[in-house]
């Protein structure tokens, strides 16, 4: 019985036809077993992920600083502003990024600047009554807060949801030396 041998040039260089075959043979073998492993995984039943409804509470993460409530309360204020004006969180945050794609969002929803600023106004509103359900947000804290978000103009209002951290760190300096108060009052 004579046993396979792989056919070799006699100067012991393999052509490029050669080389060429298995590079796509390679090729095929990698992208078959690519998909196995895809359908393996469940990949035949991938769906993307739904994006949930602004206007449903979400519930808050235990906030261990102030940037874990920023972020809550960025995220909380998205939520309020894309529920009041019917769309998802997502597609006012991309809507909010620059001036220009607020323009476009604006005029796509057919929203002016005053809808746009009670929207936001309300989400930041809805962002203190969470952080303050959430005890987050001292009552002491949460009131005069309600107030000045109230008529805070809109370039403002979208800064702020851009980063409630600023919010936090004006208060924080705002306290100066008392800013063992502040850890007291923010859990």
């Amino acid at each position: 019985m004579r046993r396979f041998q792989a056919h070799r040039p006699k100067d012991g260089v393999v052509s490029s036809e050669a080389r060429g075959r298995v590079l796509v043979g390679g090729a095929i073998v990698a992208a078959v077993a690519l998909v196995g492993i895809y359908l393996a995984a469940g990949g035949s039943s991938y769906s993307p992920a739904k994006i949930q409804d602004p206007c449903e509470d979400r519930p808050w993460r235990d906030p261990g600083s102030l940037q874990q409530i920023a972020e809550q309360f960025s995220l909380s204020a998205l939520d309020g502003a894309a529920c009041r004006l019917g769309v998802s969180r997502e597609t006012l945050a991309r809507g909010l990024a620059t001036p220009r794609s607020r323009e476009r969002f604006t005029r796509r929803y057919g929203i002016d600047d005053a809808q746009l600023a009670r929207a936001i106004r309300a989400g930041l509103l809805r962002a203190v009554d969470d952080a303050e359900d959430a005890g987050a947000l001292n009552p002491l804290l949460a009131v005069p807060l309600r107030q000045s978000l109230r008529s805070i103009p809109l370039d403002q209002a979208i800064e702020l949801i851009r980063n409630a951290r600023t919010l936090l760190d004006d208060v924080q300096s705002f306290l100066g030396p008392a800013q063992g108060l502040l850890e007291q009052l923010l859990p």
